[in-house]
Order: structure tokens, then C-alpha cells, then sequence
């Protein structure tokens, strides 16, 4: 809002009004366009004047409005521009009186420049504007998934409502329903009458004054005289003693003598009384029920053809050789839970009992579930340590927990937190390293408590905040917890913050470390524990001022490790054959294999699925199960259903099953012994996914997963020597491995300017973080003293690379705001929009190319999704175009989300499907750094530090070989490849970054191309491909 907000709204307002009565209408373009003319005018006449030539209607109620429009106008003084940019500055406004002194001449002075203080000055001002008015936004805008909060006064009327049994309360609350359910229809039944008779109205209207044929005379008709009808019975039952459906007479005359009513139900009694012959005249419904009533009926020698059928076991060919196993862990012992016997099928075949005493029953159910429950916690590890353990937290205030996986840590700290009465003086917090994790564990513990998820247990990921303002134990992300230091960097909402799975040393971990630990140095009363399933915390605790550790030792039940007496070719052929020999040759028990990601996983279904095609019935059913950070939520959740009995789960997993999420019955472990690991090369900017070898860390935490409910097994894939010579014996931080632009803009926005000196548990390499401030330099996110400028601040607010960010700020400049968003969402699924089946690739390929637009990958991909989107997001078309339904969902939601934070960094909505060039200069604003140029050998090389990359052979642009392109990541596969390919014009890249990009840097363009290059020799190779 322009200064003088209070007195510019007053007079806004009076316009409004005086516009009303003057043309009967005041639409918020005129009132500004009448209030910005005035600003211009001295008088009352002049005014009137210049209304005059815009057809305002002349007269004295014209020449009052002008003048007294004109008086009002002086105290307050011009106006102040338009926001720029979408943001509004007070400091642009004139001062209040500027405007009568001199106006003409203050209006003929030149406009002075403004030096790089003044200018730094400025921006500096706006960004701390725009940062209280996000934070303002946040706090009136925040939206929640989990239940609403309870005002005072539901609370006070909740308390009124005491019953001294439950049949009390069931019944009241029977009550309410049923009334709720009376007032809501008959309000709904008034609502649909208005829009019934609005819509007879529309129709009458539209058609009036035209020919029409009978049909559509007597169409007319009808819709009047129903809603006449539906009106007059409405009108009728208010007159009416009852409201609703009475129950008729009887009128059959059947029904006047017992006999008739003994005929009636007999009918019903027929389908059980065998009058037909069994060989011939029994329908397909009646055979099925024989068939298996004769299946369940004992018959005479069927244990012998059991024995004999189970003499033979079926042979694989390909079987994987294991040496000796070697036995750790084991020195747990739980006491026994005796559960109660009761049988809750008599209870349910008997449906003539009471309501009363089906209602006890169910309470003595949830009674059994809930001590069942109780009993589990108990026979965890930490239990034995509860006391101890909340002695220590009491006395220290920052605290290294270590227990082996499976030992309750994160599950049960929070809760015997809670229990001794932290949550009354602020929330318990618990970070996880993946969104996966911190919904299943706030699922199960909102369990153990006894109450609703969402309620007094809750989590916060992206897209999803189920949590209220009673929620005192919160699990969230790593990434949640450190965007909220933007809005809350005190922490003050805390009064314990556990940071969980420690020793997995993410890039979010190691900064939410130094961030704790400066504000735990800061607030005396906030608890920090630090969570890890390693052993070696000594570089936790020197790093946390020489914190005490407290160990959880114990494993429920040993595991043996068993070794390859050779080293496997193929560890995805490898882990399926051993998923068959487990299951042909071992006993009861589910089994969890690691894959590196998702797509090994579905090979691995696809494999297995081929494998146990031919067994039939030999064999017991398999379960087969993915699990991954992008698979849909109801999915994932089908992992922790328990086990069909005779059946046997298969669980195939990414690391994300090795300390984050706990899954019951898991008792043989396979182990391949790889991973991905994200690398990123600061001089050429690449950051690739590399599978590589495990740690000896890692491989012991997968081993864990092993001996939860009963002695397991883990089979590695490799060869002892490997364990001991080939592994490293852990992993490397992934903050020394990482982009660190996102982060570094992160603790700018926080307020953390010196980086160089941030406590780092293991500082970044100094060219990586170099990389990332001059990366944000360029994008204009900070100053030339490496202060946040205000673009800076709107980047920080979005969860997305810099470089994305800045494209989305650029697109409102361009005015291709919607089209950038859809762009945006679609590169937020890391290119699994298209999927290829071995069997159809030729049908796969056509499909993919049908969706070629010019100007690069980005528009193929906005075209993807527009497609979609008119077909009403069908699954069908989806697999008609061999396109992920799966990965398009989710770039909806990304897209959904960017637009609900589009006011908050206040981005005008915008929208120009035909703006083909503004919609590629918006991504070259932020991807100016990704640019390469064709060389004569048909290859490229990148503009900047140049380097030989390639154009992805999945790109659209494939084989056309545009002489400048600009890309969205780099790729290492065979060779480096570039992913996400536009064609960009050189004088694009002097307009979007001049600051970066100098007329030297791209001379040599209007030469001719290369003999056998160009799009005809890119279309034969496309052929050929």
C-alpha cells in the first residue's frame, strides 16, 4: 500500500460511494483511474474537465464530486506510484504537502541518480518490508491439514456435556448427529430450491425472444412446473405435523392374515432348500458356495497326498552360494507378553446380541489392543533406561543418545517427555531425514498415546502440515525445521528439540547442528538430544561442548551374517534369486532387500513377477512391496499392514528403510552392499546420483533391520574381504559432496552473513561454497557485500534451487506466470514424467515424440501437462501415452503449492500461452549460468568454464543441433550429458544477464554450420536411433 495508507483508504472508499450514486457502479480500475486523474488536477474544474472527455455524465452532482474530490486530495498529497515488481515501498511516496508547493517545478527537475550506498540503502529497506510482511502473511494464512483448534468457548461448551457412562455419552452423541443431519438437509433443500428456480430464470432469460422448437417449448415448461411442484410440496410440509418420510399403510392383502405374511418371507427361505439337481441345474453362484463348502469338509486320505506332494522341492538353477554365517547381537532379552484369549468371531457371527453388550465388547477389544500396545513399548530396549535416561536429560541440556536400530528411540523419548511434563512449558520436536519416516512414526505413536493424528501428535512435511495448536509432539523433516528458523529463529515454541538419525549427516542435519547448537548457547531452557544409531558419538559430543553420551545397548535376537563365497556379477539378478531361495527353503518371516532407487526396484518387481510366473500353487504367496521417498502415501502405507498368514512379504527398499522407518516381521535382510550417493562438481556445476559401494557403517545398520521378532539373517552380496578392504567405514558428509546454493541462501535469510566462519561439524570444501555465493551474486540475490537483497528474501520463501526460484520471479516480468509455474512443478519430478516398457519401447518412443514442441524440453513438458490437464487428469490417457500418472500428480502438487506462496512473495498472477519467447527468456533468467554452444564436431561446449557436454538422446531437441542452447542440469552417465534442453538467441543472454555475459563471449554465432550437421542429418539419426 503507498503511504498514507489510513487517509488513501478513507478517500478510496468515498469515492467508491459517490461513484455509486453517480453511475451506479464503482469498479476498482475506474475509482483508481478517477483518483490518479485528480492527482493531476489543481482545481475542481480542471478535474471536471478532464471526467468530462472520459463520458462522465455532466451536471452538478459531477461539479460537486470534483471539488470536494480536490479538497480532499490536499491534506493528503499525491498518491504514491504503483508497486514495481510486485512489492510496494513507502519510501517512494512523496511526502504529505510536496504536491501543493511548486508542483510544475518540482515536476520539471531531472531525476537525480542514485549512488550504490543510497541504492544498497533501499533495497536493504524494502527487503526488511517484504520480510514482516511474509511473516505476517504466514501468521494469518497458515494452513493446516489436521483438525481445527478449539476455541474457548467449544472448550467451555465441551466441558458443560458430562456423562457418568459411555451408554450416555453414545447416545448424546447419536442425538446431535441426527439433529445436525435435520438442519443440514433442510438448509441444503432451501439452498438447492434458490439455485433451481436461478437456474429456470437463466434459461428462460437466454432464451427469450428466440424461435424455438417444441421440444425445447415443452423442455422449458417441464423445469418450471417441477420447480412449481417441488415449491408447493415445501411450502405444504411446513403445514404438516411431521417433517419427512412417514411409513405407508399396508395394502397388500396378504399382509392382513398371518398366513400371507408366512408366504412373503418364504421367498426368502428358497435359496438354501435344494430343489434342483446338483450335476446340471445349479447356477454359477450355488456351484461356487458347493465347491467350497466341499473344499472345507475333512475327507478320507488327503493328509498321505499332502505328505507325498511335499517330498519334492523345486530346483533354481542359478542359486547363490553362502559361506558360514558369523552370529552378533542378541543380548536382549524382553519379558513375554501373555495375550488374552477371547474369541471375537462368536461375538461377531451373533448379530441378535444387545447393543450394550457388543458395545462392551468392543471397549474390551480396544482394552486388549491397547495393552498389546503397551506391552510393545515395554519390551523396547530403552525402556529398561527410562529412568536414568530422563535423569540425564533433566541435568544436561544437551544430550548424545546412541542405540542400535529398532531400540525406541524415536518412538518413546518423545513420549516419556511428554509423560513428565516438558510439553507444558513448549512442543517436543523431532526431526527425520525424510518425509516418508516422519509420517509412519507420528502415525504409530499418535497409536500409543490414544489419540487422534493430528491431534496432541502431529507432523510437518512439505506439502502437508497435520499438526494443530495442541499438538505437543511434532515430528517433521530436517528442511521443515529449517525453514521454520526464518519465522521463529529463537525456537521459541520448543522446549525440546530432538535431531534424529544423526549419523546419516544430511545436508539439512549438519546445518540444523550448528543452528541448535548456537541456540541452545542462547536459551538456557531448551533441551537439545542428538539421536544416533552409530557408536562412534565422540565427534558429537567435541562438537557440542563434550556433551554426555547415554548408550541403549541390546538387540532383541541375534542375526548371522552370511557372505558370498564369490563375488556376484549382477546384484539385481542376485537379490531376486536369493528372494526365491529364501522362500523355497526357509521358514516364516518376511524379507527386506536394498536397492540403490526406484528403478531397480521396479525391474526387481518385474523380475520376480517372471521368475514365479510358472510355480502356481507349489509355492506360498508372495508379497511383493516397493517402498521409496516418491511413492504415494497409500502405497508406502501398505508396508506396515501385517502379513496374510501362509503368506510371505517381500519389502524392496531404498536406504530408506535402513534407520528411518521400522517394519514388523522383517527377518531376512539382503543386502547388495550399494547406494546412491549425490556428488556435485563446483567447476563444471554438475550434480549427479553415482551408485557406489556402501559403507561398513551403512552395511551394519541394514544387518539391524534383521532379529526384531525372532533370530534373523542378513545375506550380503559380497565376499568378507570386501567387508573388511574394500569399504570405507562411512560415509562422507553429504554437506561436502552437495550444491550448496540453496543453503547458503538459507542462512543468509536467517540472518547468518558470515559463512566462512559458521561452525561446521565438517566445513564444506571452500570452492563449493565459493561457487554457490558467486552463483548467487549473479542471480541477484545478494549484493556486491554479500548482504541478502530483496529479490534474495522472495528466492529464500520458495523450496526450490536459486536458479528455479529466480525463473519464477523473472516469469512476472514476462507476464507468463501460469505457464511457469506448470514448468516449475514438471522439472520438480527429476524427468520421471515418460516411462518406457521393454516390451512396447518402439510405441513408447512414438508416444514421446508426439509430444515435441517447439523451444526445447520445457515446453514439451508445459504441453504434457496442459494435455492432462484437459482430460481431467485421466489415468487412462496416461497409459495410453505411456506417461507416469504417478510423477504428474506430483507435479501438480508442487505447482499447487508454488501458487498459494505467489501473495506471499507477492507475484502477480499472469498468463500468455502464445509468448513462446518470454516464456524461455524467463528460464534463461535463472539457468543463464547453463548455457553451451555447438562446435564444429557436432558436439557442445559450455559458454562459461568450458567443457565438452552432449544433448541427452531422450531430449527433444536431439539431433537438431541448435547452435546455442541452455539446459537444467548436467547428467553423468557414458558421457556428460545436458537434461532439459531449450534453444535460446544470443542477444537473449545480453538482456536476461549482462552482469554475467559480455558481446566477446558469444562471437562466432552467424557462421554457417558444419557440413553434415543441422536438423535433416539430426533427423536421420533419429532414424537410425
Amino acid at each position: 500500500m503507498a503511504s498514507g495508507g489510513g487517509p488513501l483508504v478513507a478517500l478510496h472508499r468515498w469515492v467508491e460511494g459517490e461513484m455509486h450514486g453517480m453511475l451506479g457502479m464503482a469498479a476498482a480500475p475506474i475509482v483508481a483511474m478517477v483518483l490518479d486523474i485528480a492527482s493531476n488536477c489543481k482545481s475542481g474544474p480542471d478535474l471536471q474537465k478532464e471526467l468530462e472527455k472520459t463520458n462522465f455524465p455532466k451536471g452538478d452532482k459531477l461539479e460537486d464530486f470534483c471539488k470536494n474530490l480536490v479538497d480532499k486530495l490536499a491534506p493528503i498529497g499525491r498518491p504514491a506510484a504503483k508497486r514495481s515488481g510486485g512489492a510496494a515501498s513507502s519510501s517512494s511516496a512523496p511526502p504529505p504537502g510536496k504536491k501543493q508547493k511548486g508542483e510544475e517545478s518540482v515536476k520539471a527537475e531531472p531525476e537525480v541518480p542514485l549512488t550504490k550506498e543510497e541504492l544498497r540503502e533501499r533495497d536493504t529497506r524494502e527487503r526488511d518490508e517484504l520480510n514482516e510482511r511474509i511473516k505476517q502473511r504466514d501468521s494469518e494464512r497458515t494452513k493446516k491439514v489436521g483438525p481445527g483448534t478449539i476455541g474457548a468457548d467449544q472448550e467451555k461448551e465441551s466441558k458443560s456435556f458430562e456423562f457418568s457412562n459411555d451408554d450416555e455419552r453414545r447416545e448424546a452423541i447419536e442425538h446431535i448427529r441426527m439433529t445436525a443431519r435435520r438442519k443440514y438437509l433442510g438448509e441444503r433443500e432451501v439452498k438447492i430450491a434458490d439455485l433451481r428456480s436461478r437456474q429456470v430464470a437463466d434459461a428462460e432469460w437466454l432464451l427469450k425472444g428466440e424461435k424455438l422448437s417444441s421440444a425445447e417449448e415443452q423442455y422449458i415448461k417441464l423445469e418450471r412446473q417441477l420447480y412449481d411442484v417441488a415449491k408447493q410440496r415445501m411450502g405444504e410440509r411446513g403445514v404438516e405435523k411431521q417433517d419427512g418420510y412417514a411409513m405407508p399403510d399396508e395394502y397388500d392383502e396378504m399382509a392382513e392374515t398371518k398366513v400371507g405374511q408366512s408366504k412373503r418371507f418364504s421367498v426368502l427361505e428358497q435359496r438354501y432348500e435344494k430343489t434342483y439337481d446338483e450335476k446340471w441345474e445349479a447356477n454359477e453362484q450355488q456351484q461356487l458356495e458347493d465347491a467350497t463348502v466341499k473344499r472345507g469338509v475333512a475327507r478320507y486320505g488327503a493328509q498321505k497326498g499332502r505328505e507325498e506332494k511335499t517330498q519334492y522341492q523345486l530346483i533354481l538353477d542359478d542359486a547363490v552360494e553362502f559361506c558360514d554365517p558369523e552370529v552378533v547381537g542378541g543380548n536382549f532379552k524382553a519379558e513375554p507378553f501373555a495375550e488374552e484369549k477371547h474369541s471375537d468371531s462368536e461375538d461377531e457371527k451373533d448379530m441378535n446380541v444387545a447393543k450394550g453388550v457388543r458395545d462392551d465388547r468392543a471397549a474390551k477389544k480396544m482394552e486388549r489392543e491397547s495393552q498389546k500396545l503397551q506391552a510393545c513399548r515395554k519390551s523396547l530396549p530403552v525402556y529398561l533406561y527410562k529412568a536414568q535416561l530422563l535423569e540425564a536429560i533433566r541435568d544436561y541440556q544437551v544430550l548424545i543418545v546412541v542405540g542400535e536400530t529398532g531400540s525406541g528411540k524415536t518412538t518413546q523419548i518423545p513420549q516419556y517427555l511428554h509423560e513428565v511434563g516438558y510439553s507444558k512449558i513448549g512442543k517436543i520436536g523431532c526431526t527425520q531425514p525424510r518425509r516418508v519416516a516422519a509420517m509412519s512414526v507420528a502415525a504409530r505413536v499418535s497409536q500409543e498415546v490414544g489419540c487422534k493424528l493430528g491431534h496432541d501428535v502431529g507432523y510437518n512435511i512439505r506439502f502437508e502440515d497435520c499438526t494443530t495448536d495442541r499438538t505437543v509432539i511434532e515430528y517433521m523433516t530436517d528442511g521443515m525445521l529449517l525453514r521454520s528458523f526464518l519465522n521463529e529463529p529463537d525456537m521459541q515454541s520448543y522446549s525440546v528439540m530432538i535431531i534424529d538419525e544423526a549419523h546419516e549427516r544430511t545436508l539439512h542435519t549438519d546445518i540444523l547442528f550448528g543452528l541448535v547448537k548456537d541456540v541452545a548457547r542462547f536459551r538456557q531452557d531448551l533441551k537439545v538430544i542428538i539421536s544416533s544409531a552409530t557408536l562412534d558419538a565422540e565427534k558429537f559430543s567435541e562438537y557440542f561442548d563434550n556433551a554426555p553420551i547415554f548408550n541403549v545397548p541390546g538387540r532383541r535376537y541375534p542375526v548371522s551374517i552370511h557372505y558370498t563365497k564369490a563375488p556376484e556379477a549382477n546384484y539385481l539378478d542376485a537379490c531376486v534369486i536369493t528372494v526365491l531361495q529364501i522362500h523355497l527353503t526357509q521358514g516364516p518371516g518376511d524379507v527386506l532387500v536394498f536397492f540403490t532407487g526406484q528403478q531397480e526396484i521396479e525391474e526387481a518387481i518385474d523380475l520376480i513377477s517372471y521368475k514365479t510366473r510358472g510355480l502356481g500353487a507349489s509355492v506360498a504367496e508372495l508379497l511383493v512391496l516397493p517402498i521409496y521417498a516418491t511413492l504415494p502415501t497409500d502405497l508406502q502405507a501398505k508396508i506396515f499392514e501385517p502379513t496374510p498368514e501362509g503368506a510371505r512379504k517381500i519389502v524392496l527398499a531404498t536406504n530408506i528403510a535402513e534407520t528411518s522407518i521400522t517394519i514388523d516381521n522383517i527377518v531376512f535382510v539382503i543386502d547388495p552392499g550399494f547406494c546412491k550417493q549425490n556428488t556435485f562438481n563446483p567447476r563444471t556445476g554438475m550434480e549427479s546420483l553415482v551408485v557406489v559401494p556402501c559403507s561398513k557403517a551403512s552395511a551394519n545398520q541394514r544387518a539391524g533391520r534383521a532379529g526384531r521378532v525372532k533370530p534373523g539373517k542378513c545375506f550380503r552380496l559380497f565376499t568378507k574381504w570386501s567387508f573388511e578392504h574394500e569399504l570405507d567405514d562411512d560415509n562422507a558428509p553429504e554437506i561436502q559432496r552437495s550444491n550448496l546454493g540453496h543453503v547458503v541462501l538459507m542462512l543468509k535469510s536467517i540472518g547468518i552473513d558470515d559463512l566462512l566462519h559458521f561452525d561446521f561439524m565438517d566445513p564444506p570444501p571452500p570452492e563449493t561454497l565459493i561457487k554457490a555465493l558467486e552463483q548467487l551474486y549473479a542471480l541477484s540475490a545478494l549484493n556486491d557485500q554479500g548482504d541478502l537483497t530483496k529479490m534474495g528474501r522472495r528466492m529464500a520463501e520458495f523450496p526450490m534451487d536459486p536458479m528455479m526460484s529466480k525463473v519464477l520471479i523473472a516469469a512476472e516480468k514476462y507476464k507468463v506466470v501460469n505457464e511457469i509455474l506448470t514448468v516449475c512443478g514438471m522439472l520438480g519430478v527429476d524427468n520421471a514424467i515418460f516411462y518406457r516398457p521393454k516390451d512396447k519401447g518402439l510405441h513408447a518412443d512414438n508416444a514421446r515424440k508426439n509430444f515435441h514442441r517447439a523451444g526445447g524440453d520445457h515446453m514439451t513438458s508445459l504441453h504434457v501437462y496442459n494435455q492432462w490437464e484437459e482430460t481431467g487428469f485421466s489415468l487412462n490417457w496416461c497409459m495410453e501415452n505411456y506417461l507416469q500418472n504417478r510423477s504428474l500428480k506430483r507435479a501438480r502438487d508442487i505447482r499447487e503449492q508454488l501458487v498459494d506462496m505467489l501473495d506471499k512473495v507477492e507475484i502477480e498472477h499472469s498468463s500468455d500461452p502464445q509468448n513462446l519467447d518470454g516464456q524461455l527468456k524467463a528460464i534463461l533468467s535463472g539457468y543463464f549460468y547453463n548455457t553451451a554452444r555447438l562446435r564444429k564436431d557436432g558436439s557442445y561446449v559450455t559458454v562459461k568454464h568450458p567443457h565438452t557436454v552432449e544433448i541427452h538422446p531422450t531430449s527433444s531437441l536431439f539431433g537438431q543441433q541448435p547452435k546455442l542452447v541452455c539446459y537444467h542440469e548436467l547428467c553423468l552417465t557414458t558421457k556428460e550429458y545436458m537434461r532439459g534442453v531449450i534453444e535460446i538467441k544470443p542477444e537473449w543472454l545480453l538482456e536476461v544477464a549482462p552482469h554475467f555475459y559480455q558481446s566477446k563471449d558469444l562471437d562466432g554465432f552467424k557462421g554457417k554450420m558444419p557440413k553434415g550437421q543441422g536438423a535433416a542429418s539430426g533427423r536421420n539419426a533419429v532414424a537410425d536411433l
